[in-house]
């Protein structure tokens, strides 16, 4: 059973309120539980068919699992760059130990990247591409941020407005509104 169960949830209730000095019968929990989700009575909640929530919509060819892997060479610059410049947050960062190369998510919106110093995990001076919905905004936040190392623009093709950066490995994240 889950936890969203409403008898499972009517015996922690009960438990709960036990502990706090309340005796209340299981049935009474039970009725308790079905006030709580917006039923007259246990009777009607128990009557209504438990359906699952449904999938988040996902679009073909895309996965909300993919996270991209940059290189990078320099940490308090790419930090500075991802965090500072861009509006990241730093997720997490691991290193196996006091002088092994740094491995970072960070985060903003719903986007995530990898950022690592270990060889091997990337091509420096690879690209990624970052559905955004309001390009114009994202530019007008960047720029007024006065970066000394990038200053971008906003640029109209066929596909859509974009907005491009590069980092301080060469990476390029192209921000594309559709």
């Amino acid at each position: 059973m889950s936890n969203n169960d409403p008898k499972q949830m009517a015996k922690r209730l009960r438990a709960e309120l036990a502990e706090r000095g309340l005796e209340v019968t299981h049935g009474q929990a039970l009725e308790l539980v079905a006030h709580q989700h917006g039923h007259a009575n246990w009777n009607t909640m128990a009557a209504v068919p438990v359906v699952p929530p449904p999938a988040p919509e996902r679009s073909p060819g895309r996965s909300p699992g993919a996270i991209p892997i940059f290189r990078m060479f320099d940490v308090e610059r790419t930090l500075e760059f991802y965090v500072g410049f861009l509006g990241f947050r730093v997720a997490w960062e691991h290193r196996f130990e006091e002088g092994m190369p740094l491995y970072v998510e960070v985060e903003r919106d719903l986007v995530r990247l990898h950022l690592s110093e270990h060889h091997g995990d990337a091509t420096p001076g690879s690209a990624v591409i970052i559905d955004v919905a309001d390009a114009a905004a994202l530019q007008r936040e960047l720029a007024a941020k006065e970066y000394r190392y990038a200053r971008p623009g906003l640029e109209r093709q066929e596909w859509g407005l974009s907005v491009t950066v590069g980092d301080p490995a060469g990476n390029r994240l192209i921000f594309l509104e559709r």
